[in-house]
């Protein structure tokens, strides 16, 4: 079972509903969360960028499209990004 702020951040996602598009380990609409984490492994852009792209959107990367979600402010944006992250 999840406790602490891993339990916190999944429940962050349901609420700003990243689970509409993504899940931990099966690709929806999206990319699953696991497959973000490795694709971005290593990188050390990747906590720094990644908020952005989960406020403003982006293209390309995964899907044709990425959705803003203007709702997800910047520091809620950022524990999402690190939490998806550590997956």
């Amino acid at each position: 079972m999840a406790s602490g702020p891993v339990f916190a951040q999944a429940e962050l996602a349901k609420q700003k509903n990243c689970l509409a598009c993504h899940a931990a380990d099966k690709k929806l609409v999206g990319p699953s969360y696991k497959d973000v984490a490795a694709k971005y492994k290593g990188r050390q852009d990747a906590a720094a960028s990644s908020p952005k792209k989960i406020r403003e959107g982006g293209v390309g990367v995964w899907v044709s499209t990425h959705a803003r979600h203007p709702q997800v402010n910047e520091q809620e944006a950022a524990s999402l990004a690190k939490w998806v992250l550590s997956q």
